[in-house]
């Protein structure tokens, strides 16, 4: 499969004018279950090499990929953001 053939994963969003970045916005009922979706966020991410630009606030993360390779979103980064998507629907605090 060619990168211009991946498609965004459900539930991100494009960068605006670019193919260079997803972000997708979590929300959570607490604090404490926020906190452990991060500490999971940060757990994949030294696993894999790679970390994306995160904030957060008490209830909700934002987490935006940037393309690895500075281009276009890649596969790495597909892959990388459905692991984020598994940890969300783990995340139960």
């Amino acid at each position: 499969m060619a990168d211009s053939d991946l498609v965004v994963p459900a539930g991100w969003e494009p960068g605006k004018g670019s193919s260079a970045t997803i972000s997708k916005q979590f929300t959570f009922d607490r604090y404490g279950i926020t906190r452990e979706f991060l500490d999971r966020v940060a757990e994949l991410s030294e696993e894999d090499g790679y970390h994306p630009n995160i904030s957060f606030g008490t209830t909700y993360v934002n987490i935006t990929i940037d393309a690895r390779d500075g281009d276009q979103i890649g596969e790495a980064d597909q892959r990388f953001a459905q692991a984020v998507d598994r940890l969300a629907s783990e995340t139960t605090g």
